[in-house]
């Protein structure tokens, strides 16, 4: 890739920091990570952004209930919880925004002076609902009855705040016909089609001016122009996808340079609950500033656990640490990719997480590579024997491989992570049938040079078939398929572990050394709380 090329760019929503992560943040990051690796596995330039919403009324009455300030709070639960969990799922972004930062702050008032200038921001009074929880003014459509006659959020089930301010708004209803008419000429700019349609009904209904700032509470970035008032959470936490890569810096400055190479977005990831806002608010503010547009809003179901959306306040959340402690980090990513069709909602449990990393893991790619690594060993002292003679089941599994590799490509381009990993899957399932069909063990009791050489050639076929699945699924699972990588002696032979080549078959050089270490999916005792 030149560097006039654009790279690809890939966020997550920046998390909010009231309390520690749950698998449900962490899903949303594993997701963003494997599709960002897949691309740099391709040979594109990436960059993956993350980072945390540190500003609002939710994080400052937390604060408050501990007894801190705000700004130690989040410094606390982002250097304690937030970054650190990043380590354990093996995300490997390029960038951590956080609200809180000056490169935000400053960027952030540049933008809205600049909407102020230009008429899209006026003075004006609010009066209705407003939900901590979600950081979110309400509609009364919005709200569910409580058992005592009060109105209460659909997303938390707790009461709303009747809020009076005189704040600062934006010209959001200017936006409507302009938003329908993008999103009819670009379909794909939202998905899944279930959140394409919820969108453009949400939009075909009208829509309201938003207040923007906030002037009971201070914690958050001060109106440039009205230090009273500080900017609404979500108006402020929206532009960090642009922000973090040099939103409004002066030409041919650092910045600017950064954001030419980078805006606009490839994909923001967002949970459902979030959708509106990415998929209606942010592009507002987008065409206020003449900017373009994301090129992809894609919404994940939930995470949910015994019928209930993830979540700390229902005490549903899970530490990914937890998850980690008991299978490793690359079982989790796999997991939660291959168990759940990203896009809609899905159970988690441990006994189907259990069950997955026993038969897909343990049994399958794990026993598979032990396998071949121990007869390598026994038959050839642990050096990669020379193919010789090709049969039409050895054949098979190459052209086998030419498909596996382009249908997973395929699948997980589009964000069907849970059919590129089948296809994976079902490549090592094939190799596993080859083993049993072919029974090298027999074979080698074959004293015959043409026994020998059959041997060698299935033992060979085995393991760089090893060689291409340890590519297919480094995205989902780096480490063990870095150990895996080096195990049937890819690094020695010296081949590349590009996406372009993984179906190139006959990659591995005979007389590379093919090690059995440790299984690197050992078995595990089921957890107490199953």
């Amino acid at each position: 890739m030149t560097s006039s090329e654009k790279a690809y760019y890939l966020t997550t929503p920046i998390y909010y920091v009231n309390d520690a992560p749950h698998i449900g943040h962490a899903y949303t990051t594993v997701a963003g990570d494997v599709m960002t690796r897949w691309h740099r596995m391709a040979g594109e330039e990436v960059w993956f952004l993350t980072g945390t919403d540190e500003h609002g009324q939710k994080v400052l009455r937390t604060a408050e209930a501990n007894n801190v300030e705000p700004q130690a709070w989040v410094d606390k639960l982002v250097g304690e919880a937030w970054l650190p969990v990043l380590n354990v799922i093996d995300a490997a972004n390029d960038d951590f925004i956080r609200t809180t930062q000056a490169r935000h702050t400053e960027r952030v008032q540049r933008f809205l002076t600049q909407l102020k200038d230009s008429g899209h921001i006026y003075e004006g009074s609010y009066d209705g609902p407003y939900c901590v929880g979600c950081e979110e003014f309400k509609l009364p459509g919005d709200l569910i009855d409580g058992e005592g006659g009060e109105k209460l959020c659909p997303t938390h089930s707790k009461p709303v705040e009747q809020v009076s301010e005189t704040n600062y708004f934006f010209r959001l209803s200017s936006f409507a016909d302009a938003l329908i008419k993008h999103y009819e000429i670009n379909p794909q700019s939202i998905r899944p089609e279930s959140a394409y349609n919820e969108v453009m009904s949400f939009l075909r209904s009208g829509l309201q001016d938003l207040s923007i700032s906030r002037s009971t509470f201070d914690w958050g970035i001060p109106v440039p122009w009205d230090n009273s008032q500080v900017v609404y959470v979500w108006f402020d936490a929206l532009l960090n996808y642009a922000t973090a890569v040099g939103l409004g810096d002066d030409p041919g400055s650092e910045g600017a340079a950064k954001f030419a190479k980078t805006w606009p977005a490839d994909v923001h990831l967002v949970g459902k609950d979030i959708l509106r806002f990415h998929a209606v608010i942010w592009p507002a503010m987008l065409m206020a500033a003449d900017l373009p547009l994301p090129k992809c809003v894609f919404a994940h179901g939930w995470l949910l656990v015994g019928g209930e959306k993830m979540s700390k306040s229902k005490l549903t959340g899970i530490k990914p640490q937890t998850i980690v402690d008991l299978v490793g980090s690359d079982a989790f990513r796999y997991y939660f990719m291959r168990a759940i069709i990203f896009g809609q909602d899905g159970s988690f449990s441990w006994e189907d997480l259990v069950a997955r990393y026993t038969s897909e893991l343990a049994n399958g790619l794990g026993n598979l590579a032990s396998r071949v690594q121990a007869m390598v060993g026994k038959y050839f002292a642990g050096s990669l024997p020379a193919a010789g003679e090709v049969t039409p089941a050895d054949r098979a599994l190459a052209d086998l491989l030419t498909k596996t590799a382009a249908e997973a490509d395929r699948a997980i381009r589009l964000f069907d992570f849970q059919s590129g990993i089948v296809a994976i899957k079902e490549f090592v399932d094939a190799v596993n049938l080859y083993v049993t069909e072919q029974e090298p063990w027999v074979v080698a009791k074959g004293e015959d040079e043409a026994s020998q050489a059959r041997l060698a050639t299935i033992l060979y076929t085995i393991c760089e078939s090893l060689r291409a699945i340890s590519i297919l699924y480094s995205p989902i699972m780096p480490k063990s398929m870095a150990r895996l990588w080096d195990d049937i002696g890819a690094r020695e032979s010296g081949v590349g572990r590009s996406f372009a080549d993984v179906a190139i078959w006959g990659q591995l050089k005979p007389g590379v050394k093919i090690t059995k270490s440790e299984s690197m999916f050992p078995r595990i005792e089921e957890p107490e709380t199953i």
